[in-house]
């Protein structure tokens, strides 16, 4: 009995093997196996989960899995203002399979506020497509008298001595930008107060302990639907979906203060221009199905979508705009 076993041992052994190899490969030629996912795209957020950007990337995620015909997987990557991110998908083969879904900040507001800057948006990064629009919206305190931007502005005005505050969500982010564009068109002199993210900021206007706050829509929308923010008007040149009854600056008299605060998606440079255009496209399909559309223009975000040509000239112009704001009003980086 005993010799019997040892005999079949090593068929047993041959058998297993050729099963295993059967099997497995059987699933990598399976459409649905578990190792059919030979291509597979990772978008990189340089934020935490449950951010705005990570909301926009998960939602967009999905459909453009079923757009490309393969998994797309978000990994969130934050630290250093977006470095770590940028730097991960400097690195990476430029095959499109490796993409970076950031805002405005760290490809066209960081290269003018940070003078050793570790990356080069303009010529480290493939244009790929913009996403959506985030514009901004000044919130007061509810029990604030102003009914309007133009109560606001005048208020600032006569507030010489003692100047109403302003606060952001950092120094050279874009609500502190938005505010010194303000000041500028308006005549205004507005006193920015600096927080550590947009949450602590939004919570003194709550409060009451500072006078003001521009924010991207989508992170006000809490704030604002329940009585706690009171919406006073929009920096962008049309009014906004979520909120139609609330004015632009610009349909008030009040020019020049467009800020907007909007996500795009970049791969490594060498990235083809064919796999970029293809990229483009599904982008823009994923984003105007109506369930993927509905939710993101619920949240206060407007879907945009581009051409990389369209996103290019996009970084271009505001990289330019926002270098220029930030050396008229010598903001330097805390």
């Amino acid at each position: 009995m005993n010799r019997n076993t040892t005999t079949f041992q090593p068929a047993r052994r041959a058998l297993g093997r050729t099963l295993t190899s059967a099997i497995l490969g059987a699933a990598l030629l399976a459409p649905g196996g578990a190792f059919a996912q030979a291509d597979l795209t990772r978008i990189l957020v340089a934020f935490p989960p449950g951010g705005p950007v990570d909301f926009i990337a998960r939602t967009l995620s999905q459909q453009l899995s079923r757009e490309l015909g393969h998994n797309v997987i978000v990994e969130n990557k934050p630290g250093a203002n977006g470095a770590i991110a940028a730097d991960t998908v400097i690195r990476a083969t430029p095959d499109g399979k490796t993409l970076w879904l950031t805002s405005v900040g760290a490809v066209s507001i960081n290269p003018g506020l940070y003078p050793k800057l570790g990356y080069k948006p303009a010529t480290d990064l493939a244009p790929v497509s913009l996403v959506v629009n985030n514009v901004e919206m000044l919130v007061v305190n509810p029990q604030a008298s102003y009914k309007s931007p133009v109560d606001f502005v005048n208020a600032a005005r006569l507030s010489k001595n003692k100047p109403l505050t302003m606060a952001s969500s950092g120094t050279g982010s874009v609500p502190h930008l938005a505010a010194m564009l303000l000041n500028e068109s308006a005549g205004t002199n507005l006193l920015h107060v600096p927080y550590k993210g947009a949450a602590p900021a939004i919570s003194d206007v709550m409060a009451g302990h500072v006078d003001g706050f521009f924010g991207d829509i989508p992170g006000l929308v809490g704030g604002i639907d329940g009585g706690k923010l009171k919406p006073l008007g929009i920096a962008a040149s049309r009014r906004n979906a979520r909120y139609p009854n609330v004015p632009t600056f610009e349909e008030l008299g009040i020019k020049g203060v467009d800020s907007n605060n909007w996500y795009a998606v970049f791969a490594p440079k060498g990235t083809s221009a064919e796999i970029t255009a293809k990229l483009s496209r599904a982008i823009h399909d994923a984003l105007n199905t109506p369930e993927v559309k509905a939710k993101i223009e619920a949240s206060g975000a407007e879907v945009v979508g581009s051409t990389p040509q369209e996103l290019s000239r996009q970084m271009a112009a505001d990289t330019a705009k926002w270098a220029a704001v930030i050396r008229r009003n010598n903001i330097t980086p805390d």
